[in-house]
């Protein structure tokens, strides 16, 4: 089969692919951003010294670490409406793919939390600062130095992961070029599209994930050096 590079182009700079790799990079950001949010709860609440939040807490990873995320979307997508929860297709997606990064964002912030010496909380304590305050401004900047390349690394996983969605009607970007190369019968072509936009997703969060590392890591040495300095 030869290459058509005009299908090619033609299916890259296209409205069709470009639309639906714009709703896979939305669903991708907002489902990792409700993620992120409940992954931390989740986090706190097995640190917490109540048995009840810590129960809770080991039953949402158990069941959403134990079963398929592709069950997940189908189930919130199906059985929701039984229970008088009626959500479109793309904000089924963002309720499946968040809820299940959650269980796996939870351990990796429960890492970086577990990380911070103990003894920088015990001295905050001792200067007065409140549990609130201890979380705030010492243990969680601490923490997301630690697990940004984690995180960032769950997150390109769950842009991939995304292409299941396509089972529930959602018309991302795997879905937009199979359809495009249906039509043509071109799927070298079509797929080969979809790959780049893909690849250049994933090129710009390692990108920023590095620029990331690179300036809290900048910020703990110089940190380190005052102190070194005092």
């Amino acid at each position: 089969m030869t290459f058509r590079t005009d299908v090619f182009l033609h299916d890259l700079f296209g409205y069709d692919l470009a639309g639906a790799a714009l709703v896979t990079l939305w669903i991708s950001v907002t489902s990792m951003a409700v993620g992120s949010a409940i992954g931390l709860t989740l986090s706190l609440m097995q640190q917490s010294r109540f048995r009840v939040l810590r129960y809770l807490a080991w039953t949402y990873l158990w069941l959403f670490r134990g079963t398929p995320v592709l069950l997940q979307i189908i189930f919130a997508f199906n059985v929701l409406p039984s229970f008088g929860l009626i959500l479109s297709g793309p904000a089924c997606a963002v309720v499946a793919l968040g809820l299940h990064e959650a269980a796996y964002l939870a351990e990796i912030f429960r890492s970086g939390l577990g990380a911070v010496p103990p003894g920088q909380r015990d001295a905050a304590r001792a200067l007065g600062m409140s549990e609130w305050r201890v979380m705030r401004l010492v243990v969680l900047p601490q923490a997301l130095r630690i697990v940004i390349p984690p995180v960032g690394n769950q997150f390109i996983g769950l842009l991939k992961l995304s292409a299941l969605i396509s089972v529930i009607g959602v018309r991302e970007l795997l879905l937009a070029a199979e359809q495009s190369a249906s039509a043509t019968f071109r799927y070298l072509e079509a797929l080969s599209a979809a790959a780049v936009y893909y690849l250049a997703f994933t090129t710009v969060l390692m990108a920023l994930q590095h620029v990331l590392e690179r300036r809290f890591g900048r910020s703990d040495r110089l940190a380190a050096g005052i102190a070194a300095d005092g």
